[in-house]
């Protein structure tokens, strides 16, 4: 509990920037803390003390440098004083390599007090705030090794030491809590750099930011090593050293890069302004919006309050509660209520104030294309109830059919039956005999007309047989010859079926009413998705789809299942009907 809560204090938000006088200060400061880290370090007995005196004052100015940059231009962001104070870690570190007691007490503790204020701050970046309580711990458990190891060796003496905090004079023991502290700071740096790691990799974007966090990695797994290397004398202790301070003072420069890319990246919104005062169409918005974003996976969707819910450009309802764990959400509202939201990667959420001003510049275009999402979306509410209805009317068709044949037909052939019986015994009557002849005949054509009404109710021997046996029954019945070809494989949803047999048998009964035609060709076929149905005839042309119902109940029908229904019919040249339909088995 206390480490979480030395976490959590330490990740308290910073809201107003520094004044002028506390920046002056801290540069100062920091001035006086390189050069002091620069005088120590030359002293050193090191292979060329002079350069790793360069390389740790250069850390400790463009670290605060930096962080004062970081601090006024964000004094949201924890990031720019957390730089700050990692400026100032080699210093203290380098107290201990002075001959005197104070120093070398404040130092020893000290000593990796800068490889745990370097991963903090690369965990932190680059909002200044680690994420989650693993990372919080993990940095608190850092600290508490790195100073609390060396405060401990300091207490018992530690060989080669002028302690002032000295509590026992037993320095194999200090040396043995020293030992534990390098080991442990080392490693916390490496878990640090499992964190980092799997951070980058779950990162698509921005393709800079995961650079700069697999060159802190580098870094941490560096320090380690020369931690690990330094304790145990090894000969690589050395070159390790000098290739750790090297990656520690480039950090920065990757953070100003960074900055800049950022800075560069807001002053796109004012191109995005710009661009949009012409009220871009709606999916030319998304493609401005994900230009000024950098990130060419934005989703712009709409909310609609109408039917209570969010919708893209094309009306097909979004839930964003079933987005992932990769992507993030920014709601856009206008007086208090919801009007769109943009779906994006989540490395934004650590630009705050480029999504800000990009959505605020989206606003004056977004009631258009709400608009025409919730037009979309009535369309596609449109096309569901005509779907709805054809499958509604062809169950009840069919249930007619069902009905006559099951009910009023087979009264019928009951009846003609016990006519038939009549007749026999009625065999000496002459007259009584013809009068039943003559209403078992009128029976037989009623059985007639109510078979063909209720195979034009529902096709029975689609529904039993299948498209191309109904086909073939059509073609044989029609009024000239026609040429029949079926180009499908295995069965289609019923309800194409259906509206291919009727738009043939529609079109054969309009030829041959109307046609005069000599014969007629019927082409169905199935191929990439699409049922195609064609019906020619050589008549005499002319037919308008806009008269008479019969063609338009055709292309009502054909449209209600997504189709297209076209129809070339030039004076004197025949009659061409073409029906496409969507066919996804």
């Amino acid at each position: 509990m206390a480490a979480s809560a030395l976490a959590q204090r330490i990740d308290l938000p910073v809201t107003r920037p520094p004044r002028a006088s506390v920046r002056w200060a801290v540069a100062i400061a920091s001035c006086a803390a390189a050069a002091s880290v620069f005088v120590i370090s030359s002293h050193m007995e090191v292979p060329a003390p002079e350069v790793g005196a360069g390389l740790v004052a250069w850390i400790t100015l463009s670290y605060v440098a930096c962080g004062l940059i970081a601090w006024s231009r964000r004094p949201e962001s924890r990031f720019g004083p957390l730089m700050v104070a990692a400026g100032f870690g080699p210093l203290l570190s380098r107290l201990s390599e002075v001959d005197a007691s104070l120093p070398q007490s404040i130092g020893e503790p000290c000593r990796l007090l800068p490889i745990v204020l370097f991963l903090h701050v690369f965990l932190a970046y680059p909002s200044g705030r680690l994420e989650g309580g693993f990372e919080r711990v993990l940095v608190t458990a850092g600290y508490a090794t790195a100073v609390g190891f060396g405060l401990a060796a300091m207490m018992l003496g530690l060989s080669g030491h002028k302690s002032l905090i000295e509590v026992l004079d037993r320095p194999d023991a200090a040396g043995i809590m020293l030992g534990i502290g390098r080991v442990g700071t080392a490693a916390v740096a490496l878990t640090g750099l499992g964190a980092l790691l799997l951070r980058t990799r779950s990162l698509r974007r921005p393709v800079r930011r995961s650079l700069v966090r697999a060159s802190f990695a580098l870094t941490l797994l560096t320090l380690a090593a020369g931690v690990v290397a330094r304790h145990f004398n090894w000969p690589a202790a050395e070159p390790i050293k000098w290739v750790g301070f090297t990656l520690i003072g480039v950090a920065p420069v990757l953070f100003l890069v960074g900055f800049l890319q950022t800075r560069l990246a807001r002053s796109a919104v004012a191109d995005l302004f710009i661009e949009l005062r012409t009220h871009p169409a709606p999916a030319d918005l998304r493609d401005a919006l994900a230009r000024a974003l950098r990130d060419p996976s934005l989703k712009l969707v709409y909310w609609l309050p109408e039917f209570g819910s969010y919708a893209g450009v094309d009306g097909q309802e979004v839930d964003l509660g079933e987005l992932g764990a990769g992507r993030a959400v920014t709601l856009i509202d206008q007086e208090g209520a919801h009007v769109a939201a943009l779906i994006h990667e989540p490395g934004l959420n650590d630009e705050p104030e480029l999504l800000d001003a990009a959505t605020a510049a989206a606003a004056i275009s977004l009631e258009n294309g709400r608009l025409h999402a919730e037009l979309r979306a009535r369309l596609q509410e449109l096309r569901g109830s005509r779907a709805r209805i054809v499958d509604a009317g062809q169950k009840e068709r069919q249930r007619l059919e069902r009905n006559l044949h099951d009910g009023a037909q087979q009264r019928l052939i009951a009846l003609s039956l016990e006519l038939g019986f009549l007749e026999e015994r009625l065999a000496g009557h002459p007259e009584a005999t013809a009068r039943l002849d003559q209403a078992r005949q009128e029976i037989a054509t009623s059985l007639d007309e109510l078979r063909a009404v209720a195979h034009g109710i529902h096709p029975a021997v689609v529904t039993g047989h299948g498209l191309e046996i109904g086909l073939e029954q059509l073609a044989a019945r029609a009024s000239v010859p026609v040429r029949l070809e079926v180009k499908i494989e295995g069965r289609l949803p019923e309800r194409l079926e259906v509206a291919a047999f009727y738009l043939v048998s529609e079109s054969l009964a309009n030829i041959g009413k109307h046609a005069k035609a000599t014969s007629a060709t019927v082409e169905v076929a199935r191929a990439n998705g699409q049922l195609t149905v064609e019906v020619v005839d050589d008549g005499v042309g002319g037919a308008d789809t806009e008269r008479g119902s019969g063609l338009r109940g055709l292309a009502d029908r054909v449209e209600a299942l997504e189709g297209r229904l076209r129809v070339w019919s030039p004076n004197g040249g025949g009659t061409r009907l073409r029906a496409e339909i969507p066919c996804v088995l």
